[in-house]
């Protein structure tokens, strides 16, 4: 017959697949310290040996690691993601930088859509409290912390979206945006009137989501990355000649 004993699961057990499903859920993240073992075994309501059991299994399984002196932390998983030699051809490579943009097109307009049909109440406070926050950093004349608050939009939009697949290949593909692999975001951002555009961007796929138009928050995200694709086209077509009209002025100056 097809049935076992019924054990009582370890309290151990317990907080394993707690954390587990908080780095699967993407609320821990990489990166991430854990709260000190006596204020997480109180959280828990665990005893301190049954935490450090759990936390033993987990580091051994490469999903947490421990510092000396620092404490224990959620392991950088998404770092091997990609090969370095692979990141390497990505940076070194226009085409990659489009296919790029081409793949986030589709992958975080499906996103949207599933995020204004699924997101609960609380996902859709995340996404505007994002957008309050870009709001106030548009004001300032530094624009780091709005391009930093531009891919935090982005993934609370996937996180929203409750697919754990898309969320943890979506996070690797922003860390190597925000590392400059495959474009330069800060020269978008320091250009005022893209900022404006950018940001009306943003306001427009938020409105959909919010009013719970999947149509709508789709073809709002599409809007966004084609006008993304189209700066970075112009932009690299400015510097192209920027380089001729240095070599016509020195050539000049030279006679």
């Amino acid at each position: 017959m097809p049935f076992e004993t019924v054990q009582q699961e370890k309290l151990s057990h317990g907080v394993v697949r707690q954390i587990e499903g908080l780095i699967l859920r993407g609320i821990l993240r990489p990166g991430e310290r854990l709260p000190s073992e006596r204020e997480l075994s109180e959280r828990m309501g665990v005893s301190r040996p049954s935490l450090r059991e759990a936390l033993q299994d987990l580091q051994d399984r490469g999903l947490l690691a421990s510092r000396a002196g620092a404490g224990v932390f959620v392991a950088d998983v998404l770092g091997s993601a990609f090969a370095p030699a692979l990141v390497t051809l990505f940076a070194t490579h226009d085409e990659a930088v489009f296919d790029y943009i081409s793949f986030r097109r589709d992958m975080e307009g499906l996103a949207a859509e599933r995020a204004a049909r699924m997101a609960s109440d609380t996902d859709l406070a995340v996404i505007q409290t994002i957008l309050d926050k870009m709001e106030t950093a548009h004001g300032k004349r530094n624009p780091a912390d709005e391009a930093q608050l531009d891919a935090d939009f982005h993934l609370a939009i996937i996180e929203a979206s409750h697919n754990i697949v898309m969320l943890h290949m979506m996070r690797s593909m922003y860390q190597l945006l925000r590392e400059g692999v495959f474009y330069n975001r800060s020269i978008m951002f320091k250009q005022r009137m893209t900022r404006e555009n950018l940001l009306d961007q943003h306001r427009a796929i938020n409105s959909a989501l919010q009013a719970r138009d999947p149509d709508g928050a789709r073809a709002a995200v599409a809007a966004h990355l084609d006008y993304v694709a189209k700066a970075l086209t112009d932009q690299q077509k400015a510097d192209r000649n920027e380089v001729f009209a240095k070599k016509r002025f020195e050539h000049e100056a030279g006679r």
